[in-house]
């Protein structure tokens, strides 16, 4: 099970800080506010609601589907096709699921940019998480039941160590890719976390060729 933004590609493509900036700026307009007061409140949203989209919903009423389109609408150039992580995939057994925040179309396309967008099952978005975010357990359970699969036998690799929770606790195995981000490493937990790197397919050869 794997998350997207800044695990199944490098965080140094810097691809989510085009996503991070358009959320600001989506807080900024749609609140009518100053640039700094939209970034806390952005980052305040995040780590109290799961996503900054969460918390404008909670609060404030907002189209997801207008938040979702607007934020999503960048330059997916820096994703290069990644041979490396094609083969750790490839080489993987059992079968293979995306868990995002994010919707399917942004991480159907970032996927077909690396090159692994047919090695993998299916793709859990927000939309299909009824738009509750990671690490609201209700959506760990839907994705469970949806894909019908127990979760003692799972794996599941993340970027941020708070999502790591709730899968732990349904007795999956976890794997975190440390970015290096204060958001990423918000509520550690060495119990929770059963493995660390900081690249996913350095991480994935050295299982393989263990």
């Amino acid at each position: 099970m794997f998350d997207l933004d800044n695990t199944l590609y490098a965080a140094e493509c810097n691809l989510f800080d085009q996503v991070d900036q358009k959320i600001s700026d989506f807080v900024q307009n749609f609140l009518g506010i100053e640039r700094e007061e939209a970034r806390k409140i952005q980052k305040q949203y995040l780590l109290e609601n799961g996503t900054t989209l969460n918390g404008l919903m909670t609060h404030h009423n907002v189209d997801p589907e207008e938040y979702l389109s607007f934020v999503h609408d960048i330059d997916f150039s820096p994703i290069e096709r990644d041979e490396k992580l094609i083969s750790a995939i490839q080489e993987l057994d059992g079968r293979k699921l995306v868990f995002t925040n994010a919707d399917k179309p942004y991480a159907t396309n970032i996927m077909k940019r690396l090159g692994i967008h047919d090695l993998f099952e299916d793709i859990f978005g927000i939309v299909e998480g009824d738009l509750k975010p990671k690490p609201d357990m209700a959506v760990y359970e839907k994705f469970v039941k949806t894909y019908d699969f127990d979760p003692n036998k799972a794996v599941m690799f993340e970027d941020m160590v708070r999502n790591l929770k709730p899968a732990h606790q349904l007795g999956m195995g976890t794997v975190w890719i440390n970015t290096g981000s204060v958001w990423g490493e918000a509520d550690y937990d060495a119990d929770i976390v059963h493995a660390e790197t900081n690249n996913l397919a350095t991480w994935l050869h050295a299982y393989l060729n263990r």
